[in-house]
């Protein structure tokens, strides 16, 4: 990739030339002017991006671009992101990638355009060229509740092996032993993450996770219906279906109303993200939560550690299992997990 040097040596010219010419400062000559542009369209140099970096003076802003604003999680995600930020003297411009990596690239494209001093991200994939050129650029960014490996940007997320095991262990508790998931996209690392810690957790306790019982979801209550529908089409439905975010819990719901059939009588619902709908649902929904607060605030503080020069850790945040309901509980609370 080329940089400002390389344009510099392209024209012939310094590279405080470059910059000036980049910055549209008037002292520059026509003809140093002709020969930079010149060289950035022969290096596909791309000064917007990336190396003209995020700015020249602190704007006290910070963008967040979150996967899905319609996601209640990552809407209470921004809502306390915005709470800490304001806190510390920062506004916050938010992009939502409705979970399309094209869009949240766009997002991140227009935010560091527009100078903001740090960038949070929920990552919709594994990384775009343009994400990682941003890492490596030096641009203050700190990935929350999903990352990308092998990137060196802090993190910032809550484990849920611990709770996922938890779950499992309560659903063989209360009897059951046909589990299904529906898991999110395998090129997020929440997707793949919660997968896998559901198939331990079935293996613990020297039970199988067929091939039928996963259903391939996107983190959108569609996906959630059309897998459900699915696994009750199978001549051995599951007992239980855990949905690896709230909104296929939603759309798992609904396949499940569809077909005449009752939670949890017919058959068990779980979900990973608790949010407050789910104490009123009839019956109250079985969930992981996430500790959303806790971690809006954290990514938030170490954004601004890096904005200061300063080097963050990453933070690991434990989740929680919190009973309901909706999995053949006879006397659990109608509670919902405090944040």
């Amino acid at each position: 990739m080329a940089g400002i040097k390389d344009v510099a040596a392209e024209a012939g010219v310094s590279v405080a030339t470059v910059s000036r010419v980049l910055n549209s400062h008037p002292s520059v000559s026509e003809d140093a002017r002709t020969r930079v542009v010149a060289a950035v369209d022969a290096l596909g140099y791309r000064p917007n991006a990336v190396a003209r970096s995020l700015r020249t003076a602190q704007t006290r802003t910070l963008g967040l671009v979150i996967s899905d604003v319609l996601n209640p999680y990552f809407t209470e995600l921004a809502r306390f992101v915005e709470e800490e930020a304001r806190a510390l003297g920062y506004s916050v411009i938010i992009g939502n990638a409705d979970e399309r990596p094209e869009l949240q690239d766009h997002h991140m494209r227009t935010l560091i355009d527009r100078r903001i001093d740090g960038l949070l991200v929920s990552p919709a994939d594994g990384g775009s060229p343009l994400m990682r050129e941003i890492a490596h650029s030096g641009t203050p960014m700190v990935f929350v509740d999903r990352w990308i490996p092998g990137l060196d940007v802090p993190v910032v997320r809550a484990d849920g092996t611990a709770a996922v095991q938890d779950l499992v262990a309560h659903l063989h508790g209360l009897g059951h032993r046909r589990l299904a998931i529906i898991a999110g996209p395998a090129a997020t690392t929440t997707g793949d993450e919660r997968v896998e810690a559901f198939r331990a957790a079935l293996r613990e306790l020297g039970l199988a996770l067929p091939d039928a019982y996963i259903g391939q979801g996107d983190f959108q209550a569609a996906s959630g219906r059309r897998a459900t529908e699915r696994f009750l089409e199978l001549p051995e439905p599951p007992e239980v279906v855990f949905a690896a975010d709230n909104l296929m819990a939603l759309g798992a719901l609904d396949a499940i109303r569809a077909r005449g059939l009752r939670v949890p009588d017919d058959i068990g619902l779980a979900a990973f993200d608790d949010i407050p709908w789910f104490v009123h649902t009839a019956p109250p929904i079985t969930a992981i939560a996430q500790p959303v607060a806790d971690l809006a605030r954290a990514a938030v503080r170490a954004l601004a550690d890096l904005i200061d020069g300063r080097a963050p850790l990453s933070v690991t945040l434990p989740a929680r299992l919190v009973v309901r309901r909706s999995c053949g509980e006879r006397d659990a609370p109608d509670q919902r997990s405090d944040r």
